[in-house]
């Protein structure tokens, strides 16, 4: 999500008004980062939190970043992701591409698909696939992103874009139509149905494929003057409540008819994404077994958003990190944040808000995928043209627990703590190459915990593997990292 000018203002008015009120090893191990455990389950601890799970009851811990989302991404992307420790992917994915026609799903888009999921199949990263749209779709200046032209209904209502501020689109007539229309007209809710059930038909059985993001950023109809903060988060509300719940519980079942191993993760709207509360309800998960639904806000401050350097003092982390956990504490849902990340990182206060965000994702979320995995010179790309961290974005690729058998799971910079469950599993920690090129030191407390550091010569990244076959359970561990 990326807000300019107008449309920030809106949200951010609005914001103020409300918050006042299983995987297999890769061919090659000793170049895999760490396995991508694929998660089986959850575990809910005494405060309402939600881990993912192994078949082992290992918490897991996912991070990783999204792809580009005009589909340029190359098997050497995937391998980049990979080495600097990353194990999860959130791929984008257009219906205006994969069904250009009414009832026929493009060939050729759907091979680069099926080879992005070999490529992270091999690679033993997780895929997480993301229905996206930004502004409806082609009609209204998307390019080849979103809903295609053939199920965009405007009404002939004007759209007159603004080339300085993209996201005012959402409120323009045709486009508040074309949305009403995919909510309400019931042959575009079975087409849209339709399209999910034959895709994760296509794509099921890939061992990477770790699930769905159901739809990317969803907006919707706003009766009334969308400058009135209580006109737009009454609106944002109703669509939680209605149109949008009735949504996803169609694109649930969609995807269950074709797929039950899956991960379906619902989204809020933006406005939630800037620190609301939901009104989402609760849903279910039609497949055999325990649920397999997440929760996937996004966390992006508006007026970094707008080009501002951002203010420690303006409260976004503490309200952002308040007000996303009481929705997945009170439906049992694991937190995967979809996108986040500022668009110049280079900046003093933006080089500690990403060092701000990893931290308080830590104590909320069970992954995230920064936006966005590029090289360039500025803007969202994670990388230094020379294929480094970008100047601030270091606190993303500093080390972090894979898979931990134990509760209370948290990391500060590089000292990681938990409880131990007792259970005589191992726990691993992932070492990206970026923060430790020439390997680690570690101390582990208790002193009898056993400890095997895996760090390839490569660049690629390092695994420490700790057992701790007499612990009981509760026992405090500290495991506390040295770059050498």
């Amino acid at each position: 999500m990326r807000l300019r000018r107008t449309a920030v203002a809106l949200l951010l008015a609005a914001t103020a008004a409300l918050t006042a009120a299983p995987a297999q090893g890769a061919p090659n191990p000793a170049r895999a980062a760490a396995t991508a455990h694929f998660p089986t389950g959850t575990a809910t601890s005494p405060d309402g939190r939600t881990a993912l799970t192994d078949a082992r009851g290992r918490r897991l811990g996912l991070r990783g970043f999204n792809l580009d989302k005009y589909a340029e991404a190359t098997e050497a992307d995937l391998r980049s992701v990979a080495a600097q420790g990353f194990t999860l992917v959130r791929l984008p994915v257009s219906w205006t591409r994969l069904e250009p026609r009414r009832g026929h799903l493009d060939g050729a888009e759907l091979q680069r698909l099926q080879r992005l999921l070999d490529w992270a199949d091999r690679l033993n990263l997780l895929v997480l696939v993301d229905f996206h749209q930004d502004v409806y779709g082609p009609e209204f200046g998307g390019g080849t992103n979103g809903i295609p032209v053939w199920a965009t209904r405007d009404d002939g209502l004007p759209f007159t874009p603004d080339p300085d501020d993209w996201f005012a689109g959402y409120f323009q007539p045709a486009v508040q139509a074309a949305f009403r229309h995919l909510y309400d007209d019931p042959d575009l809710r079975a087409w849209q149905a339709d399209f999910y059930t034959r895709l994760a038909r296509e794509l099921r059985g890939h061992r990477s494929l770790l699930g769905y993001d159901l739809f990317n950023e969803p907006f919707g109809p706003v009766d009334g003057d969308p400058s009135d903060p209580a006109v737009l988060a009454a609106a944002s509300a109703a669509l939680e409540q209605g149109r949008l719940a009735d949504m996803y519980r169609r694109l649930i079942a969609a995807v269950r008819r074709a797929d039950t191993r899956a991960w379906l993760f619902v989204e809020p709207t933006v406005l939630v994404g800037q620190g609301v509360p939901t009104q989402l309800p609760g849903f279910t998960d039609p497949r055999p077994g325990s649920p397999r639904l997440g929760y996937a806000p996004h966390f992006y401050s508006t007026a970094v958003e707008n080009g501002a350097d951002w203010d420690p003092s303006d409260g976004f982390v503490e309200q952002y990190a308040a007000a996303i956990t009481a929705y997945p504490a009170a439906h049992r849902l694991p937190v995967l944040v979809g996108e986040w990340g500022p668009p110049d990182s280079r900046r003093p206060g933006n080089r500690l808000l990403v060092r701000r965000q990893v931290a308080a994702m830590d104590g909320f979320a069970e992954g995230w995928t920064m936006w966005y995995w590029c090289r360039g010179a500025g803007g969202y790309c994670a990388l230094d043209p020379a294929g480094h961290p970008a100047p601030g974005d270091e606190p993303a690729f500093g080390p972090y627990p894979a898979a931990v058998a134990g509760t209370a799971v948290r990391t500060d910079g590089d000292t990681v703590r938990w409880s131990a469950d007792g259970t005589g599993h191992g726990s691993e920690l992932v070492l990206p190459p970026a923060a430790f090129p020439h390997g680690a030191g570690v101390a582990v407390s208790p002193a009898d915990a056993r400890v095997e550091v895996e760090q390839p010569s490569d660049g690629h990244a390092g695994t420490v593997r700790i057992r701790l076959p007499h612990a009981r359970p509760g026992t405090a561990v500290t495991v506390t990292l040295t770059a050498r």
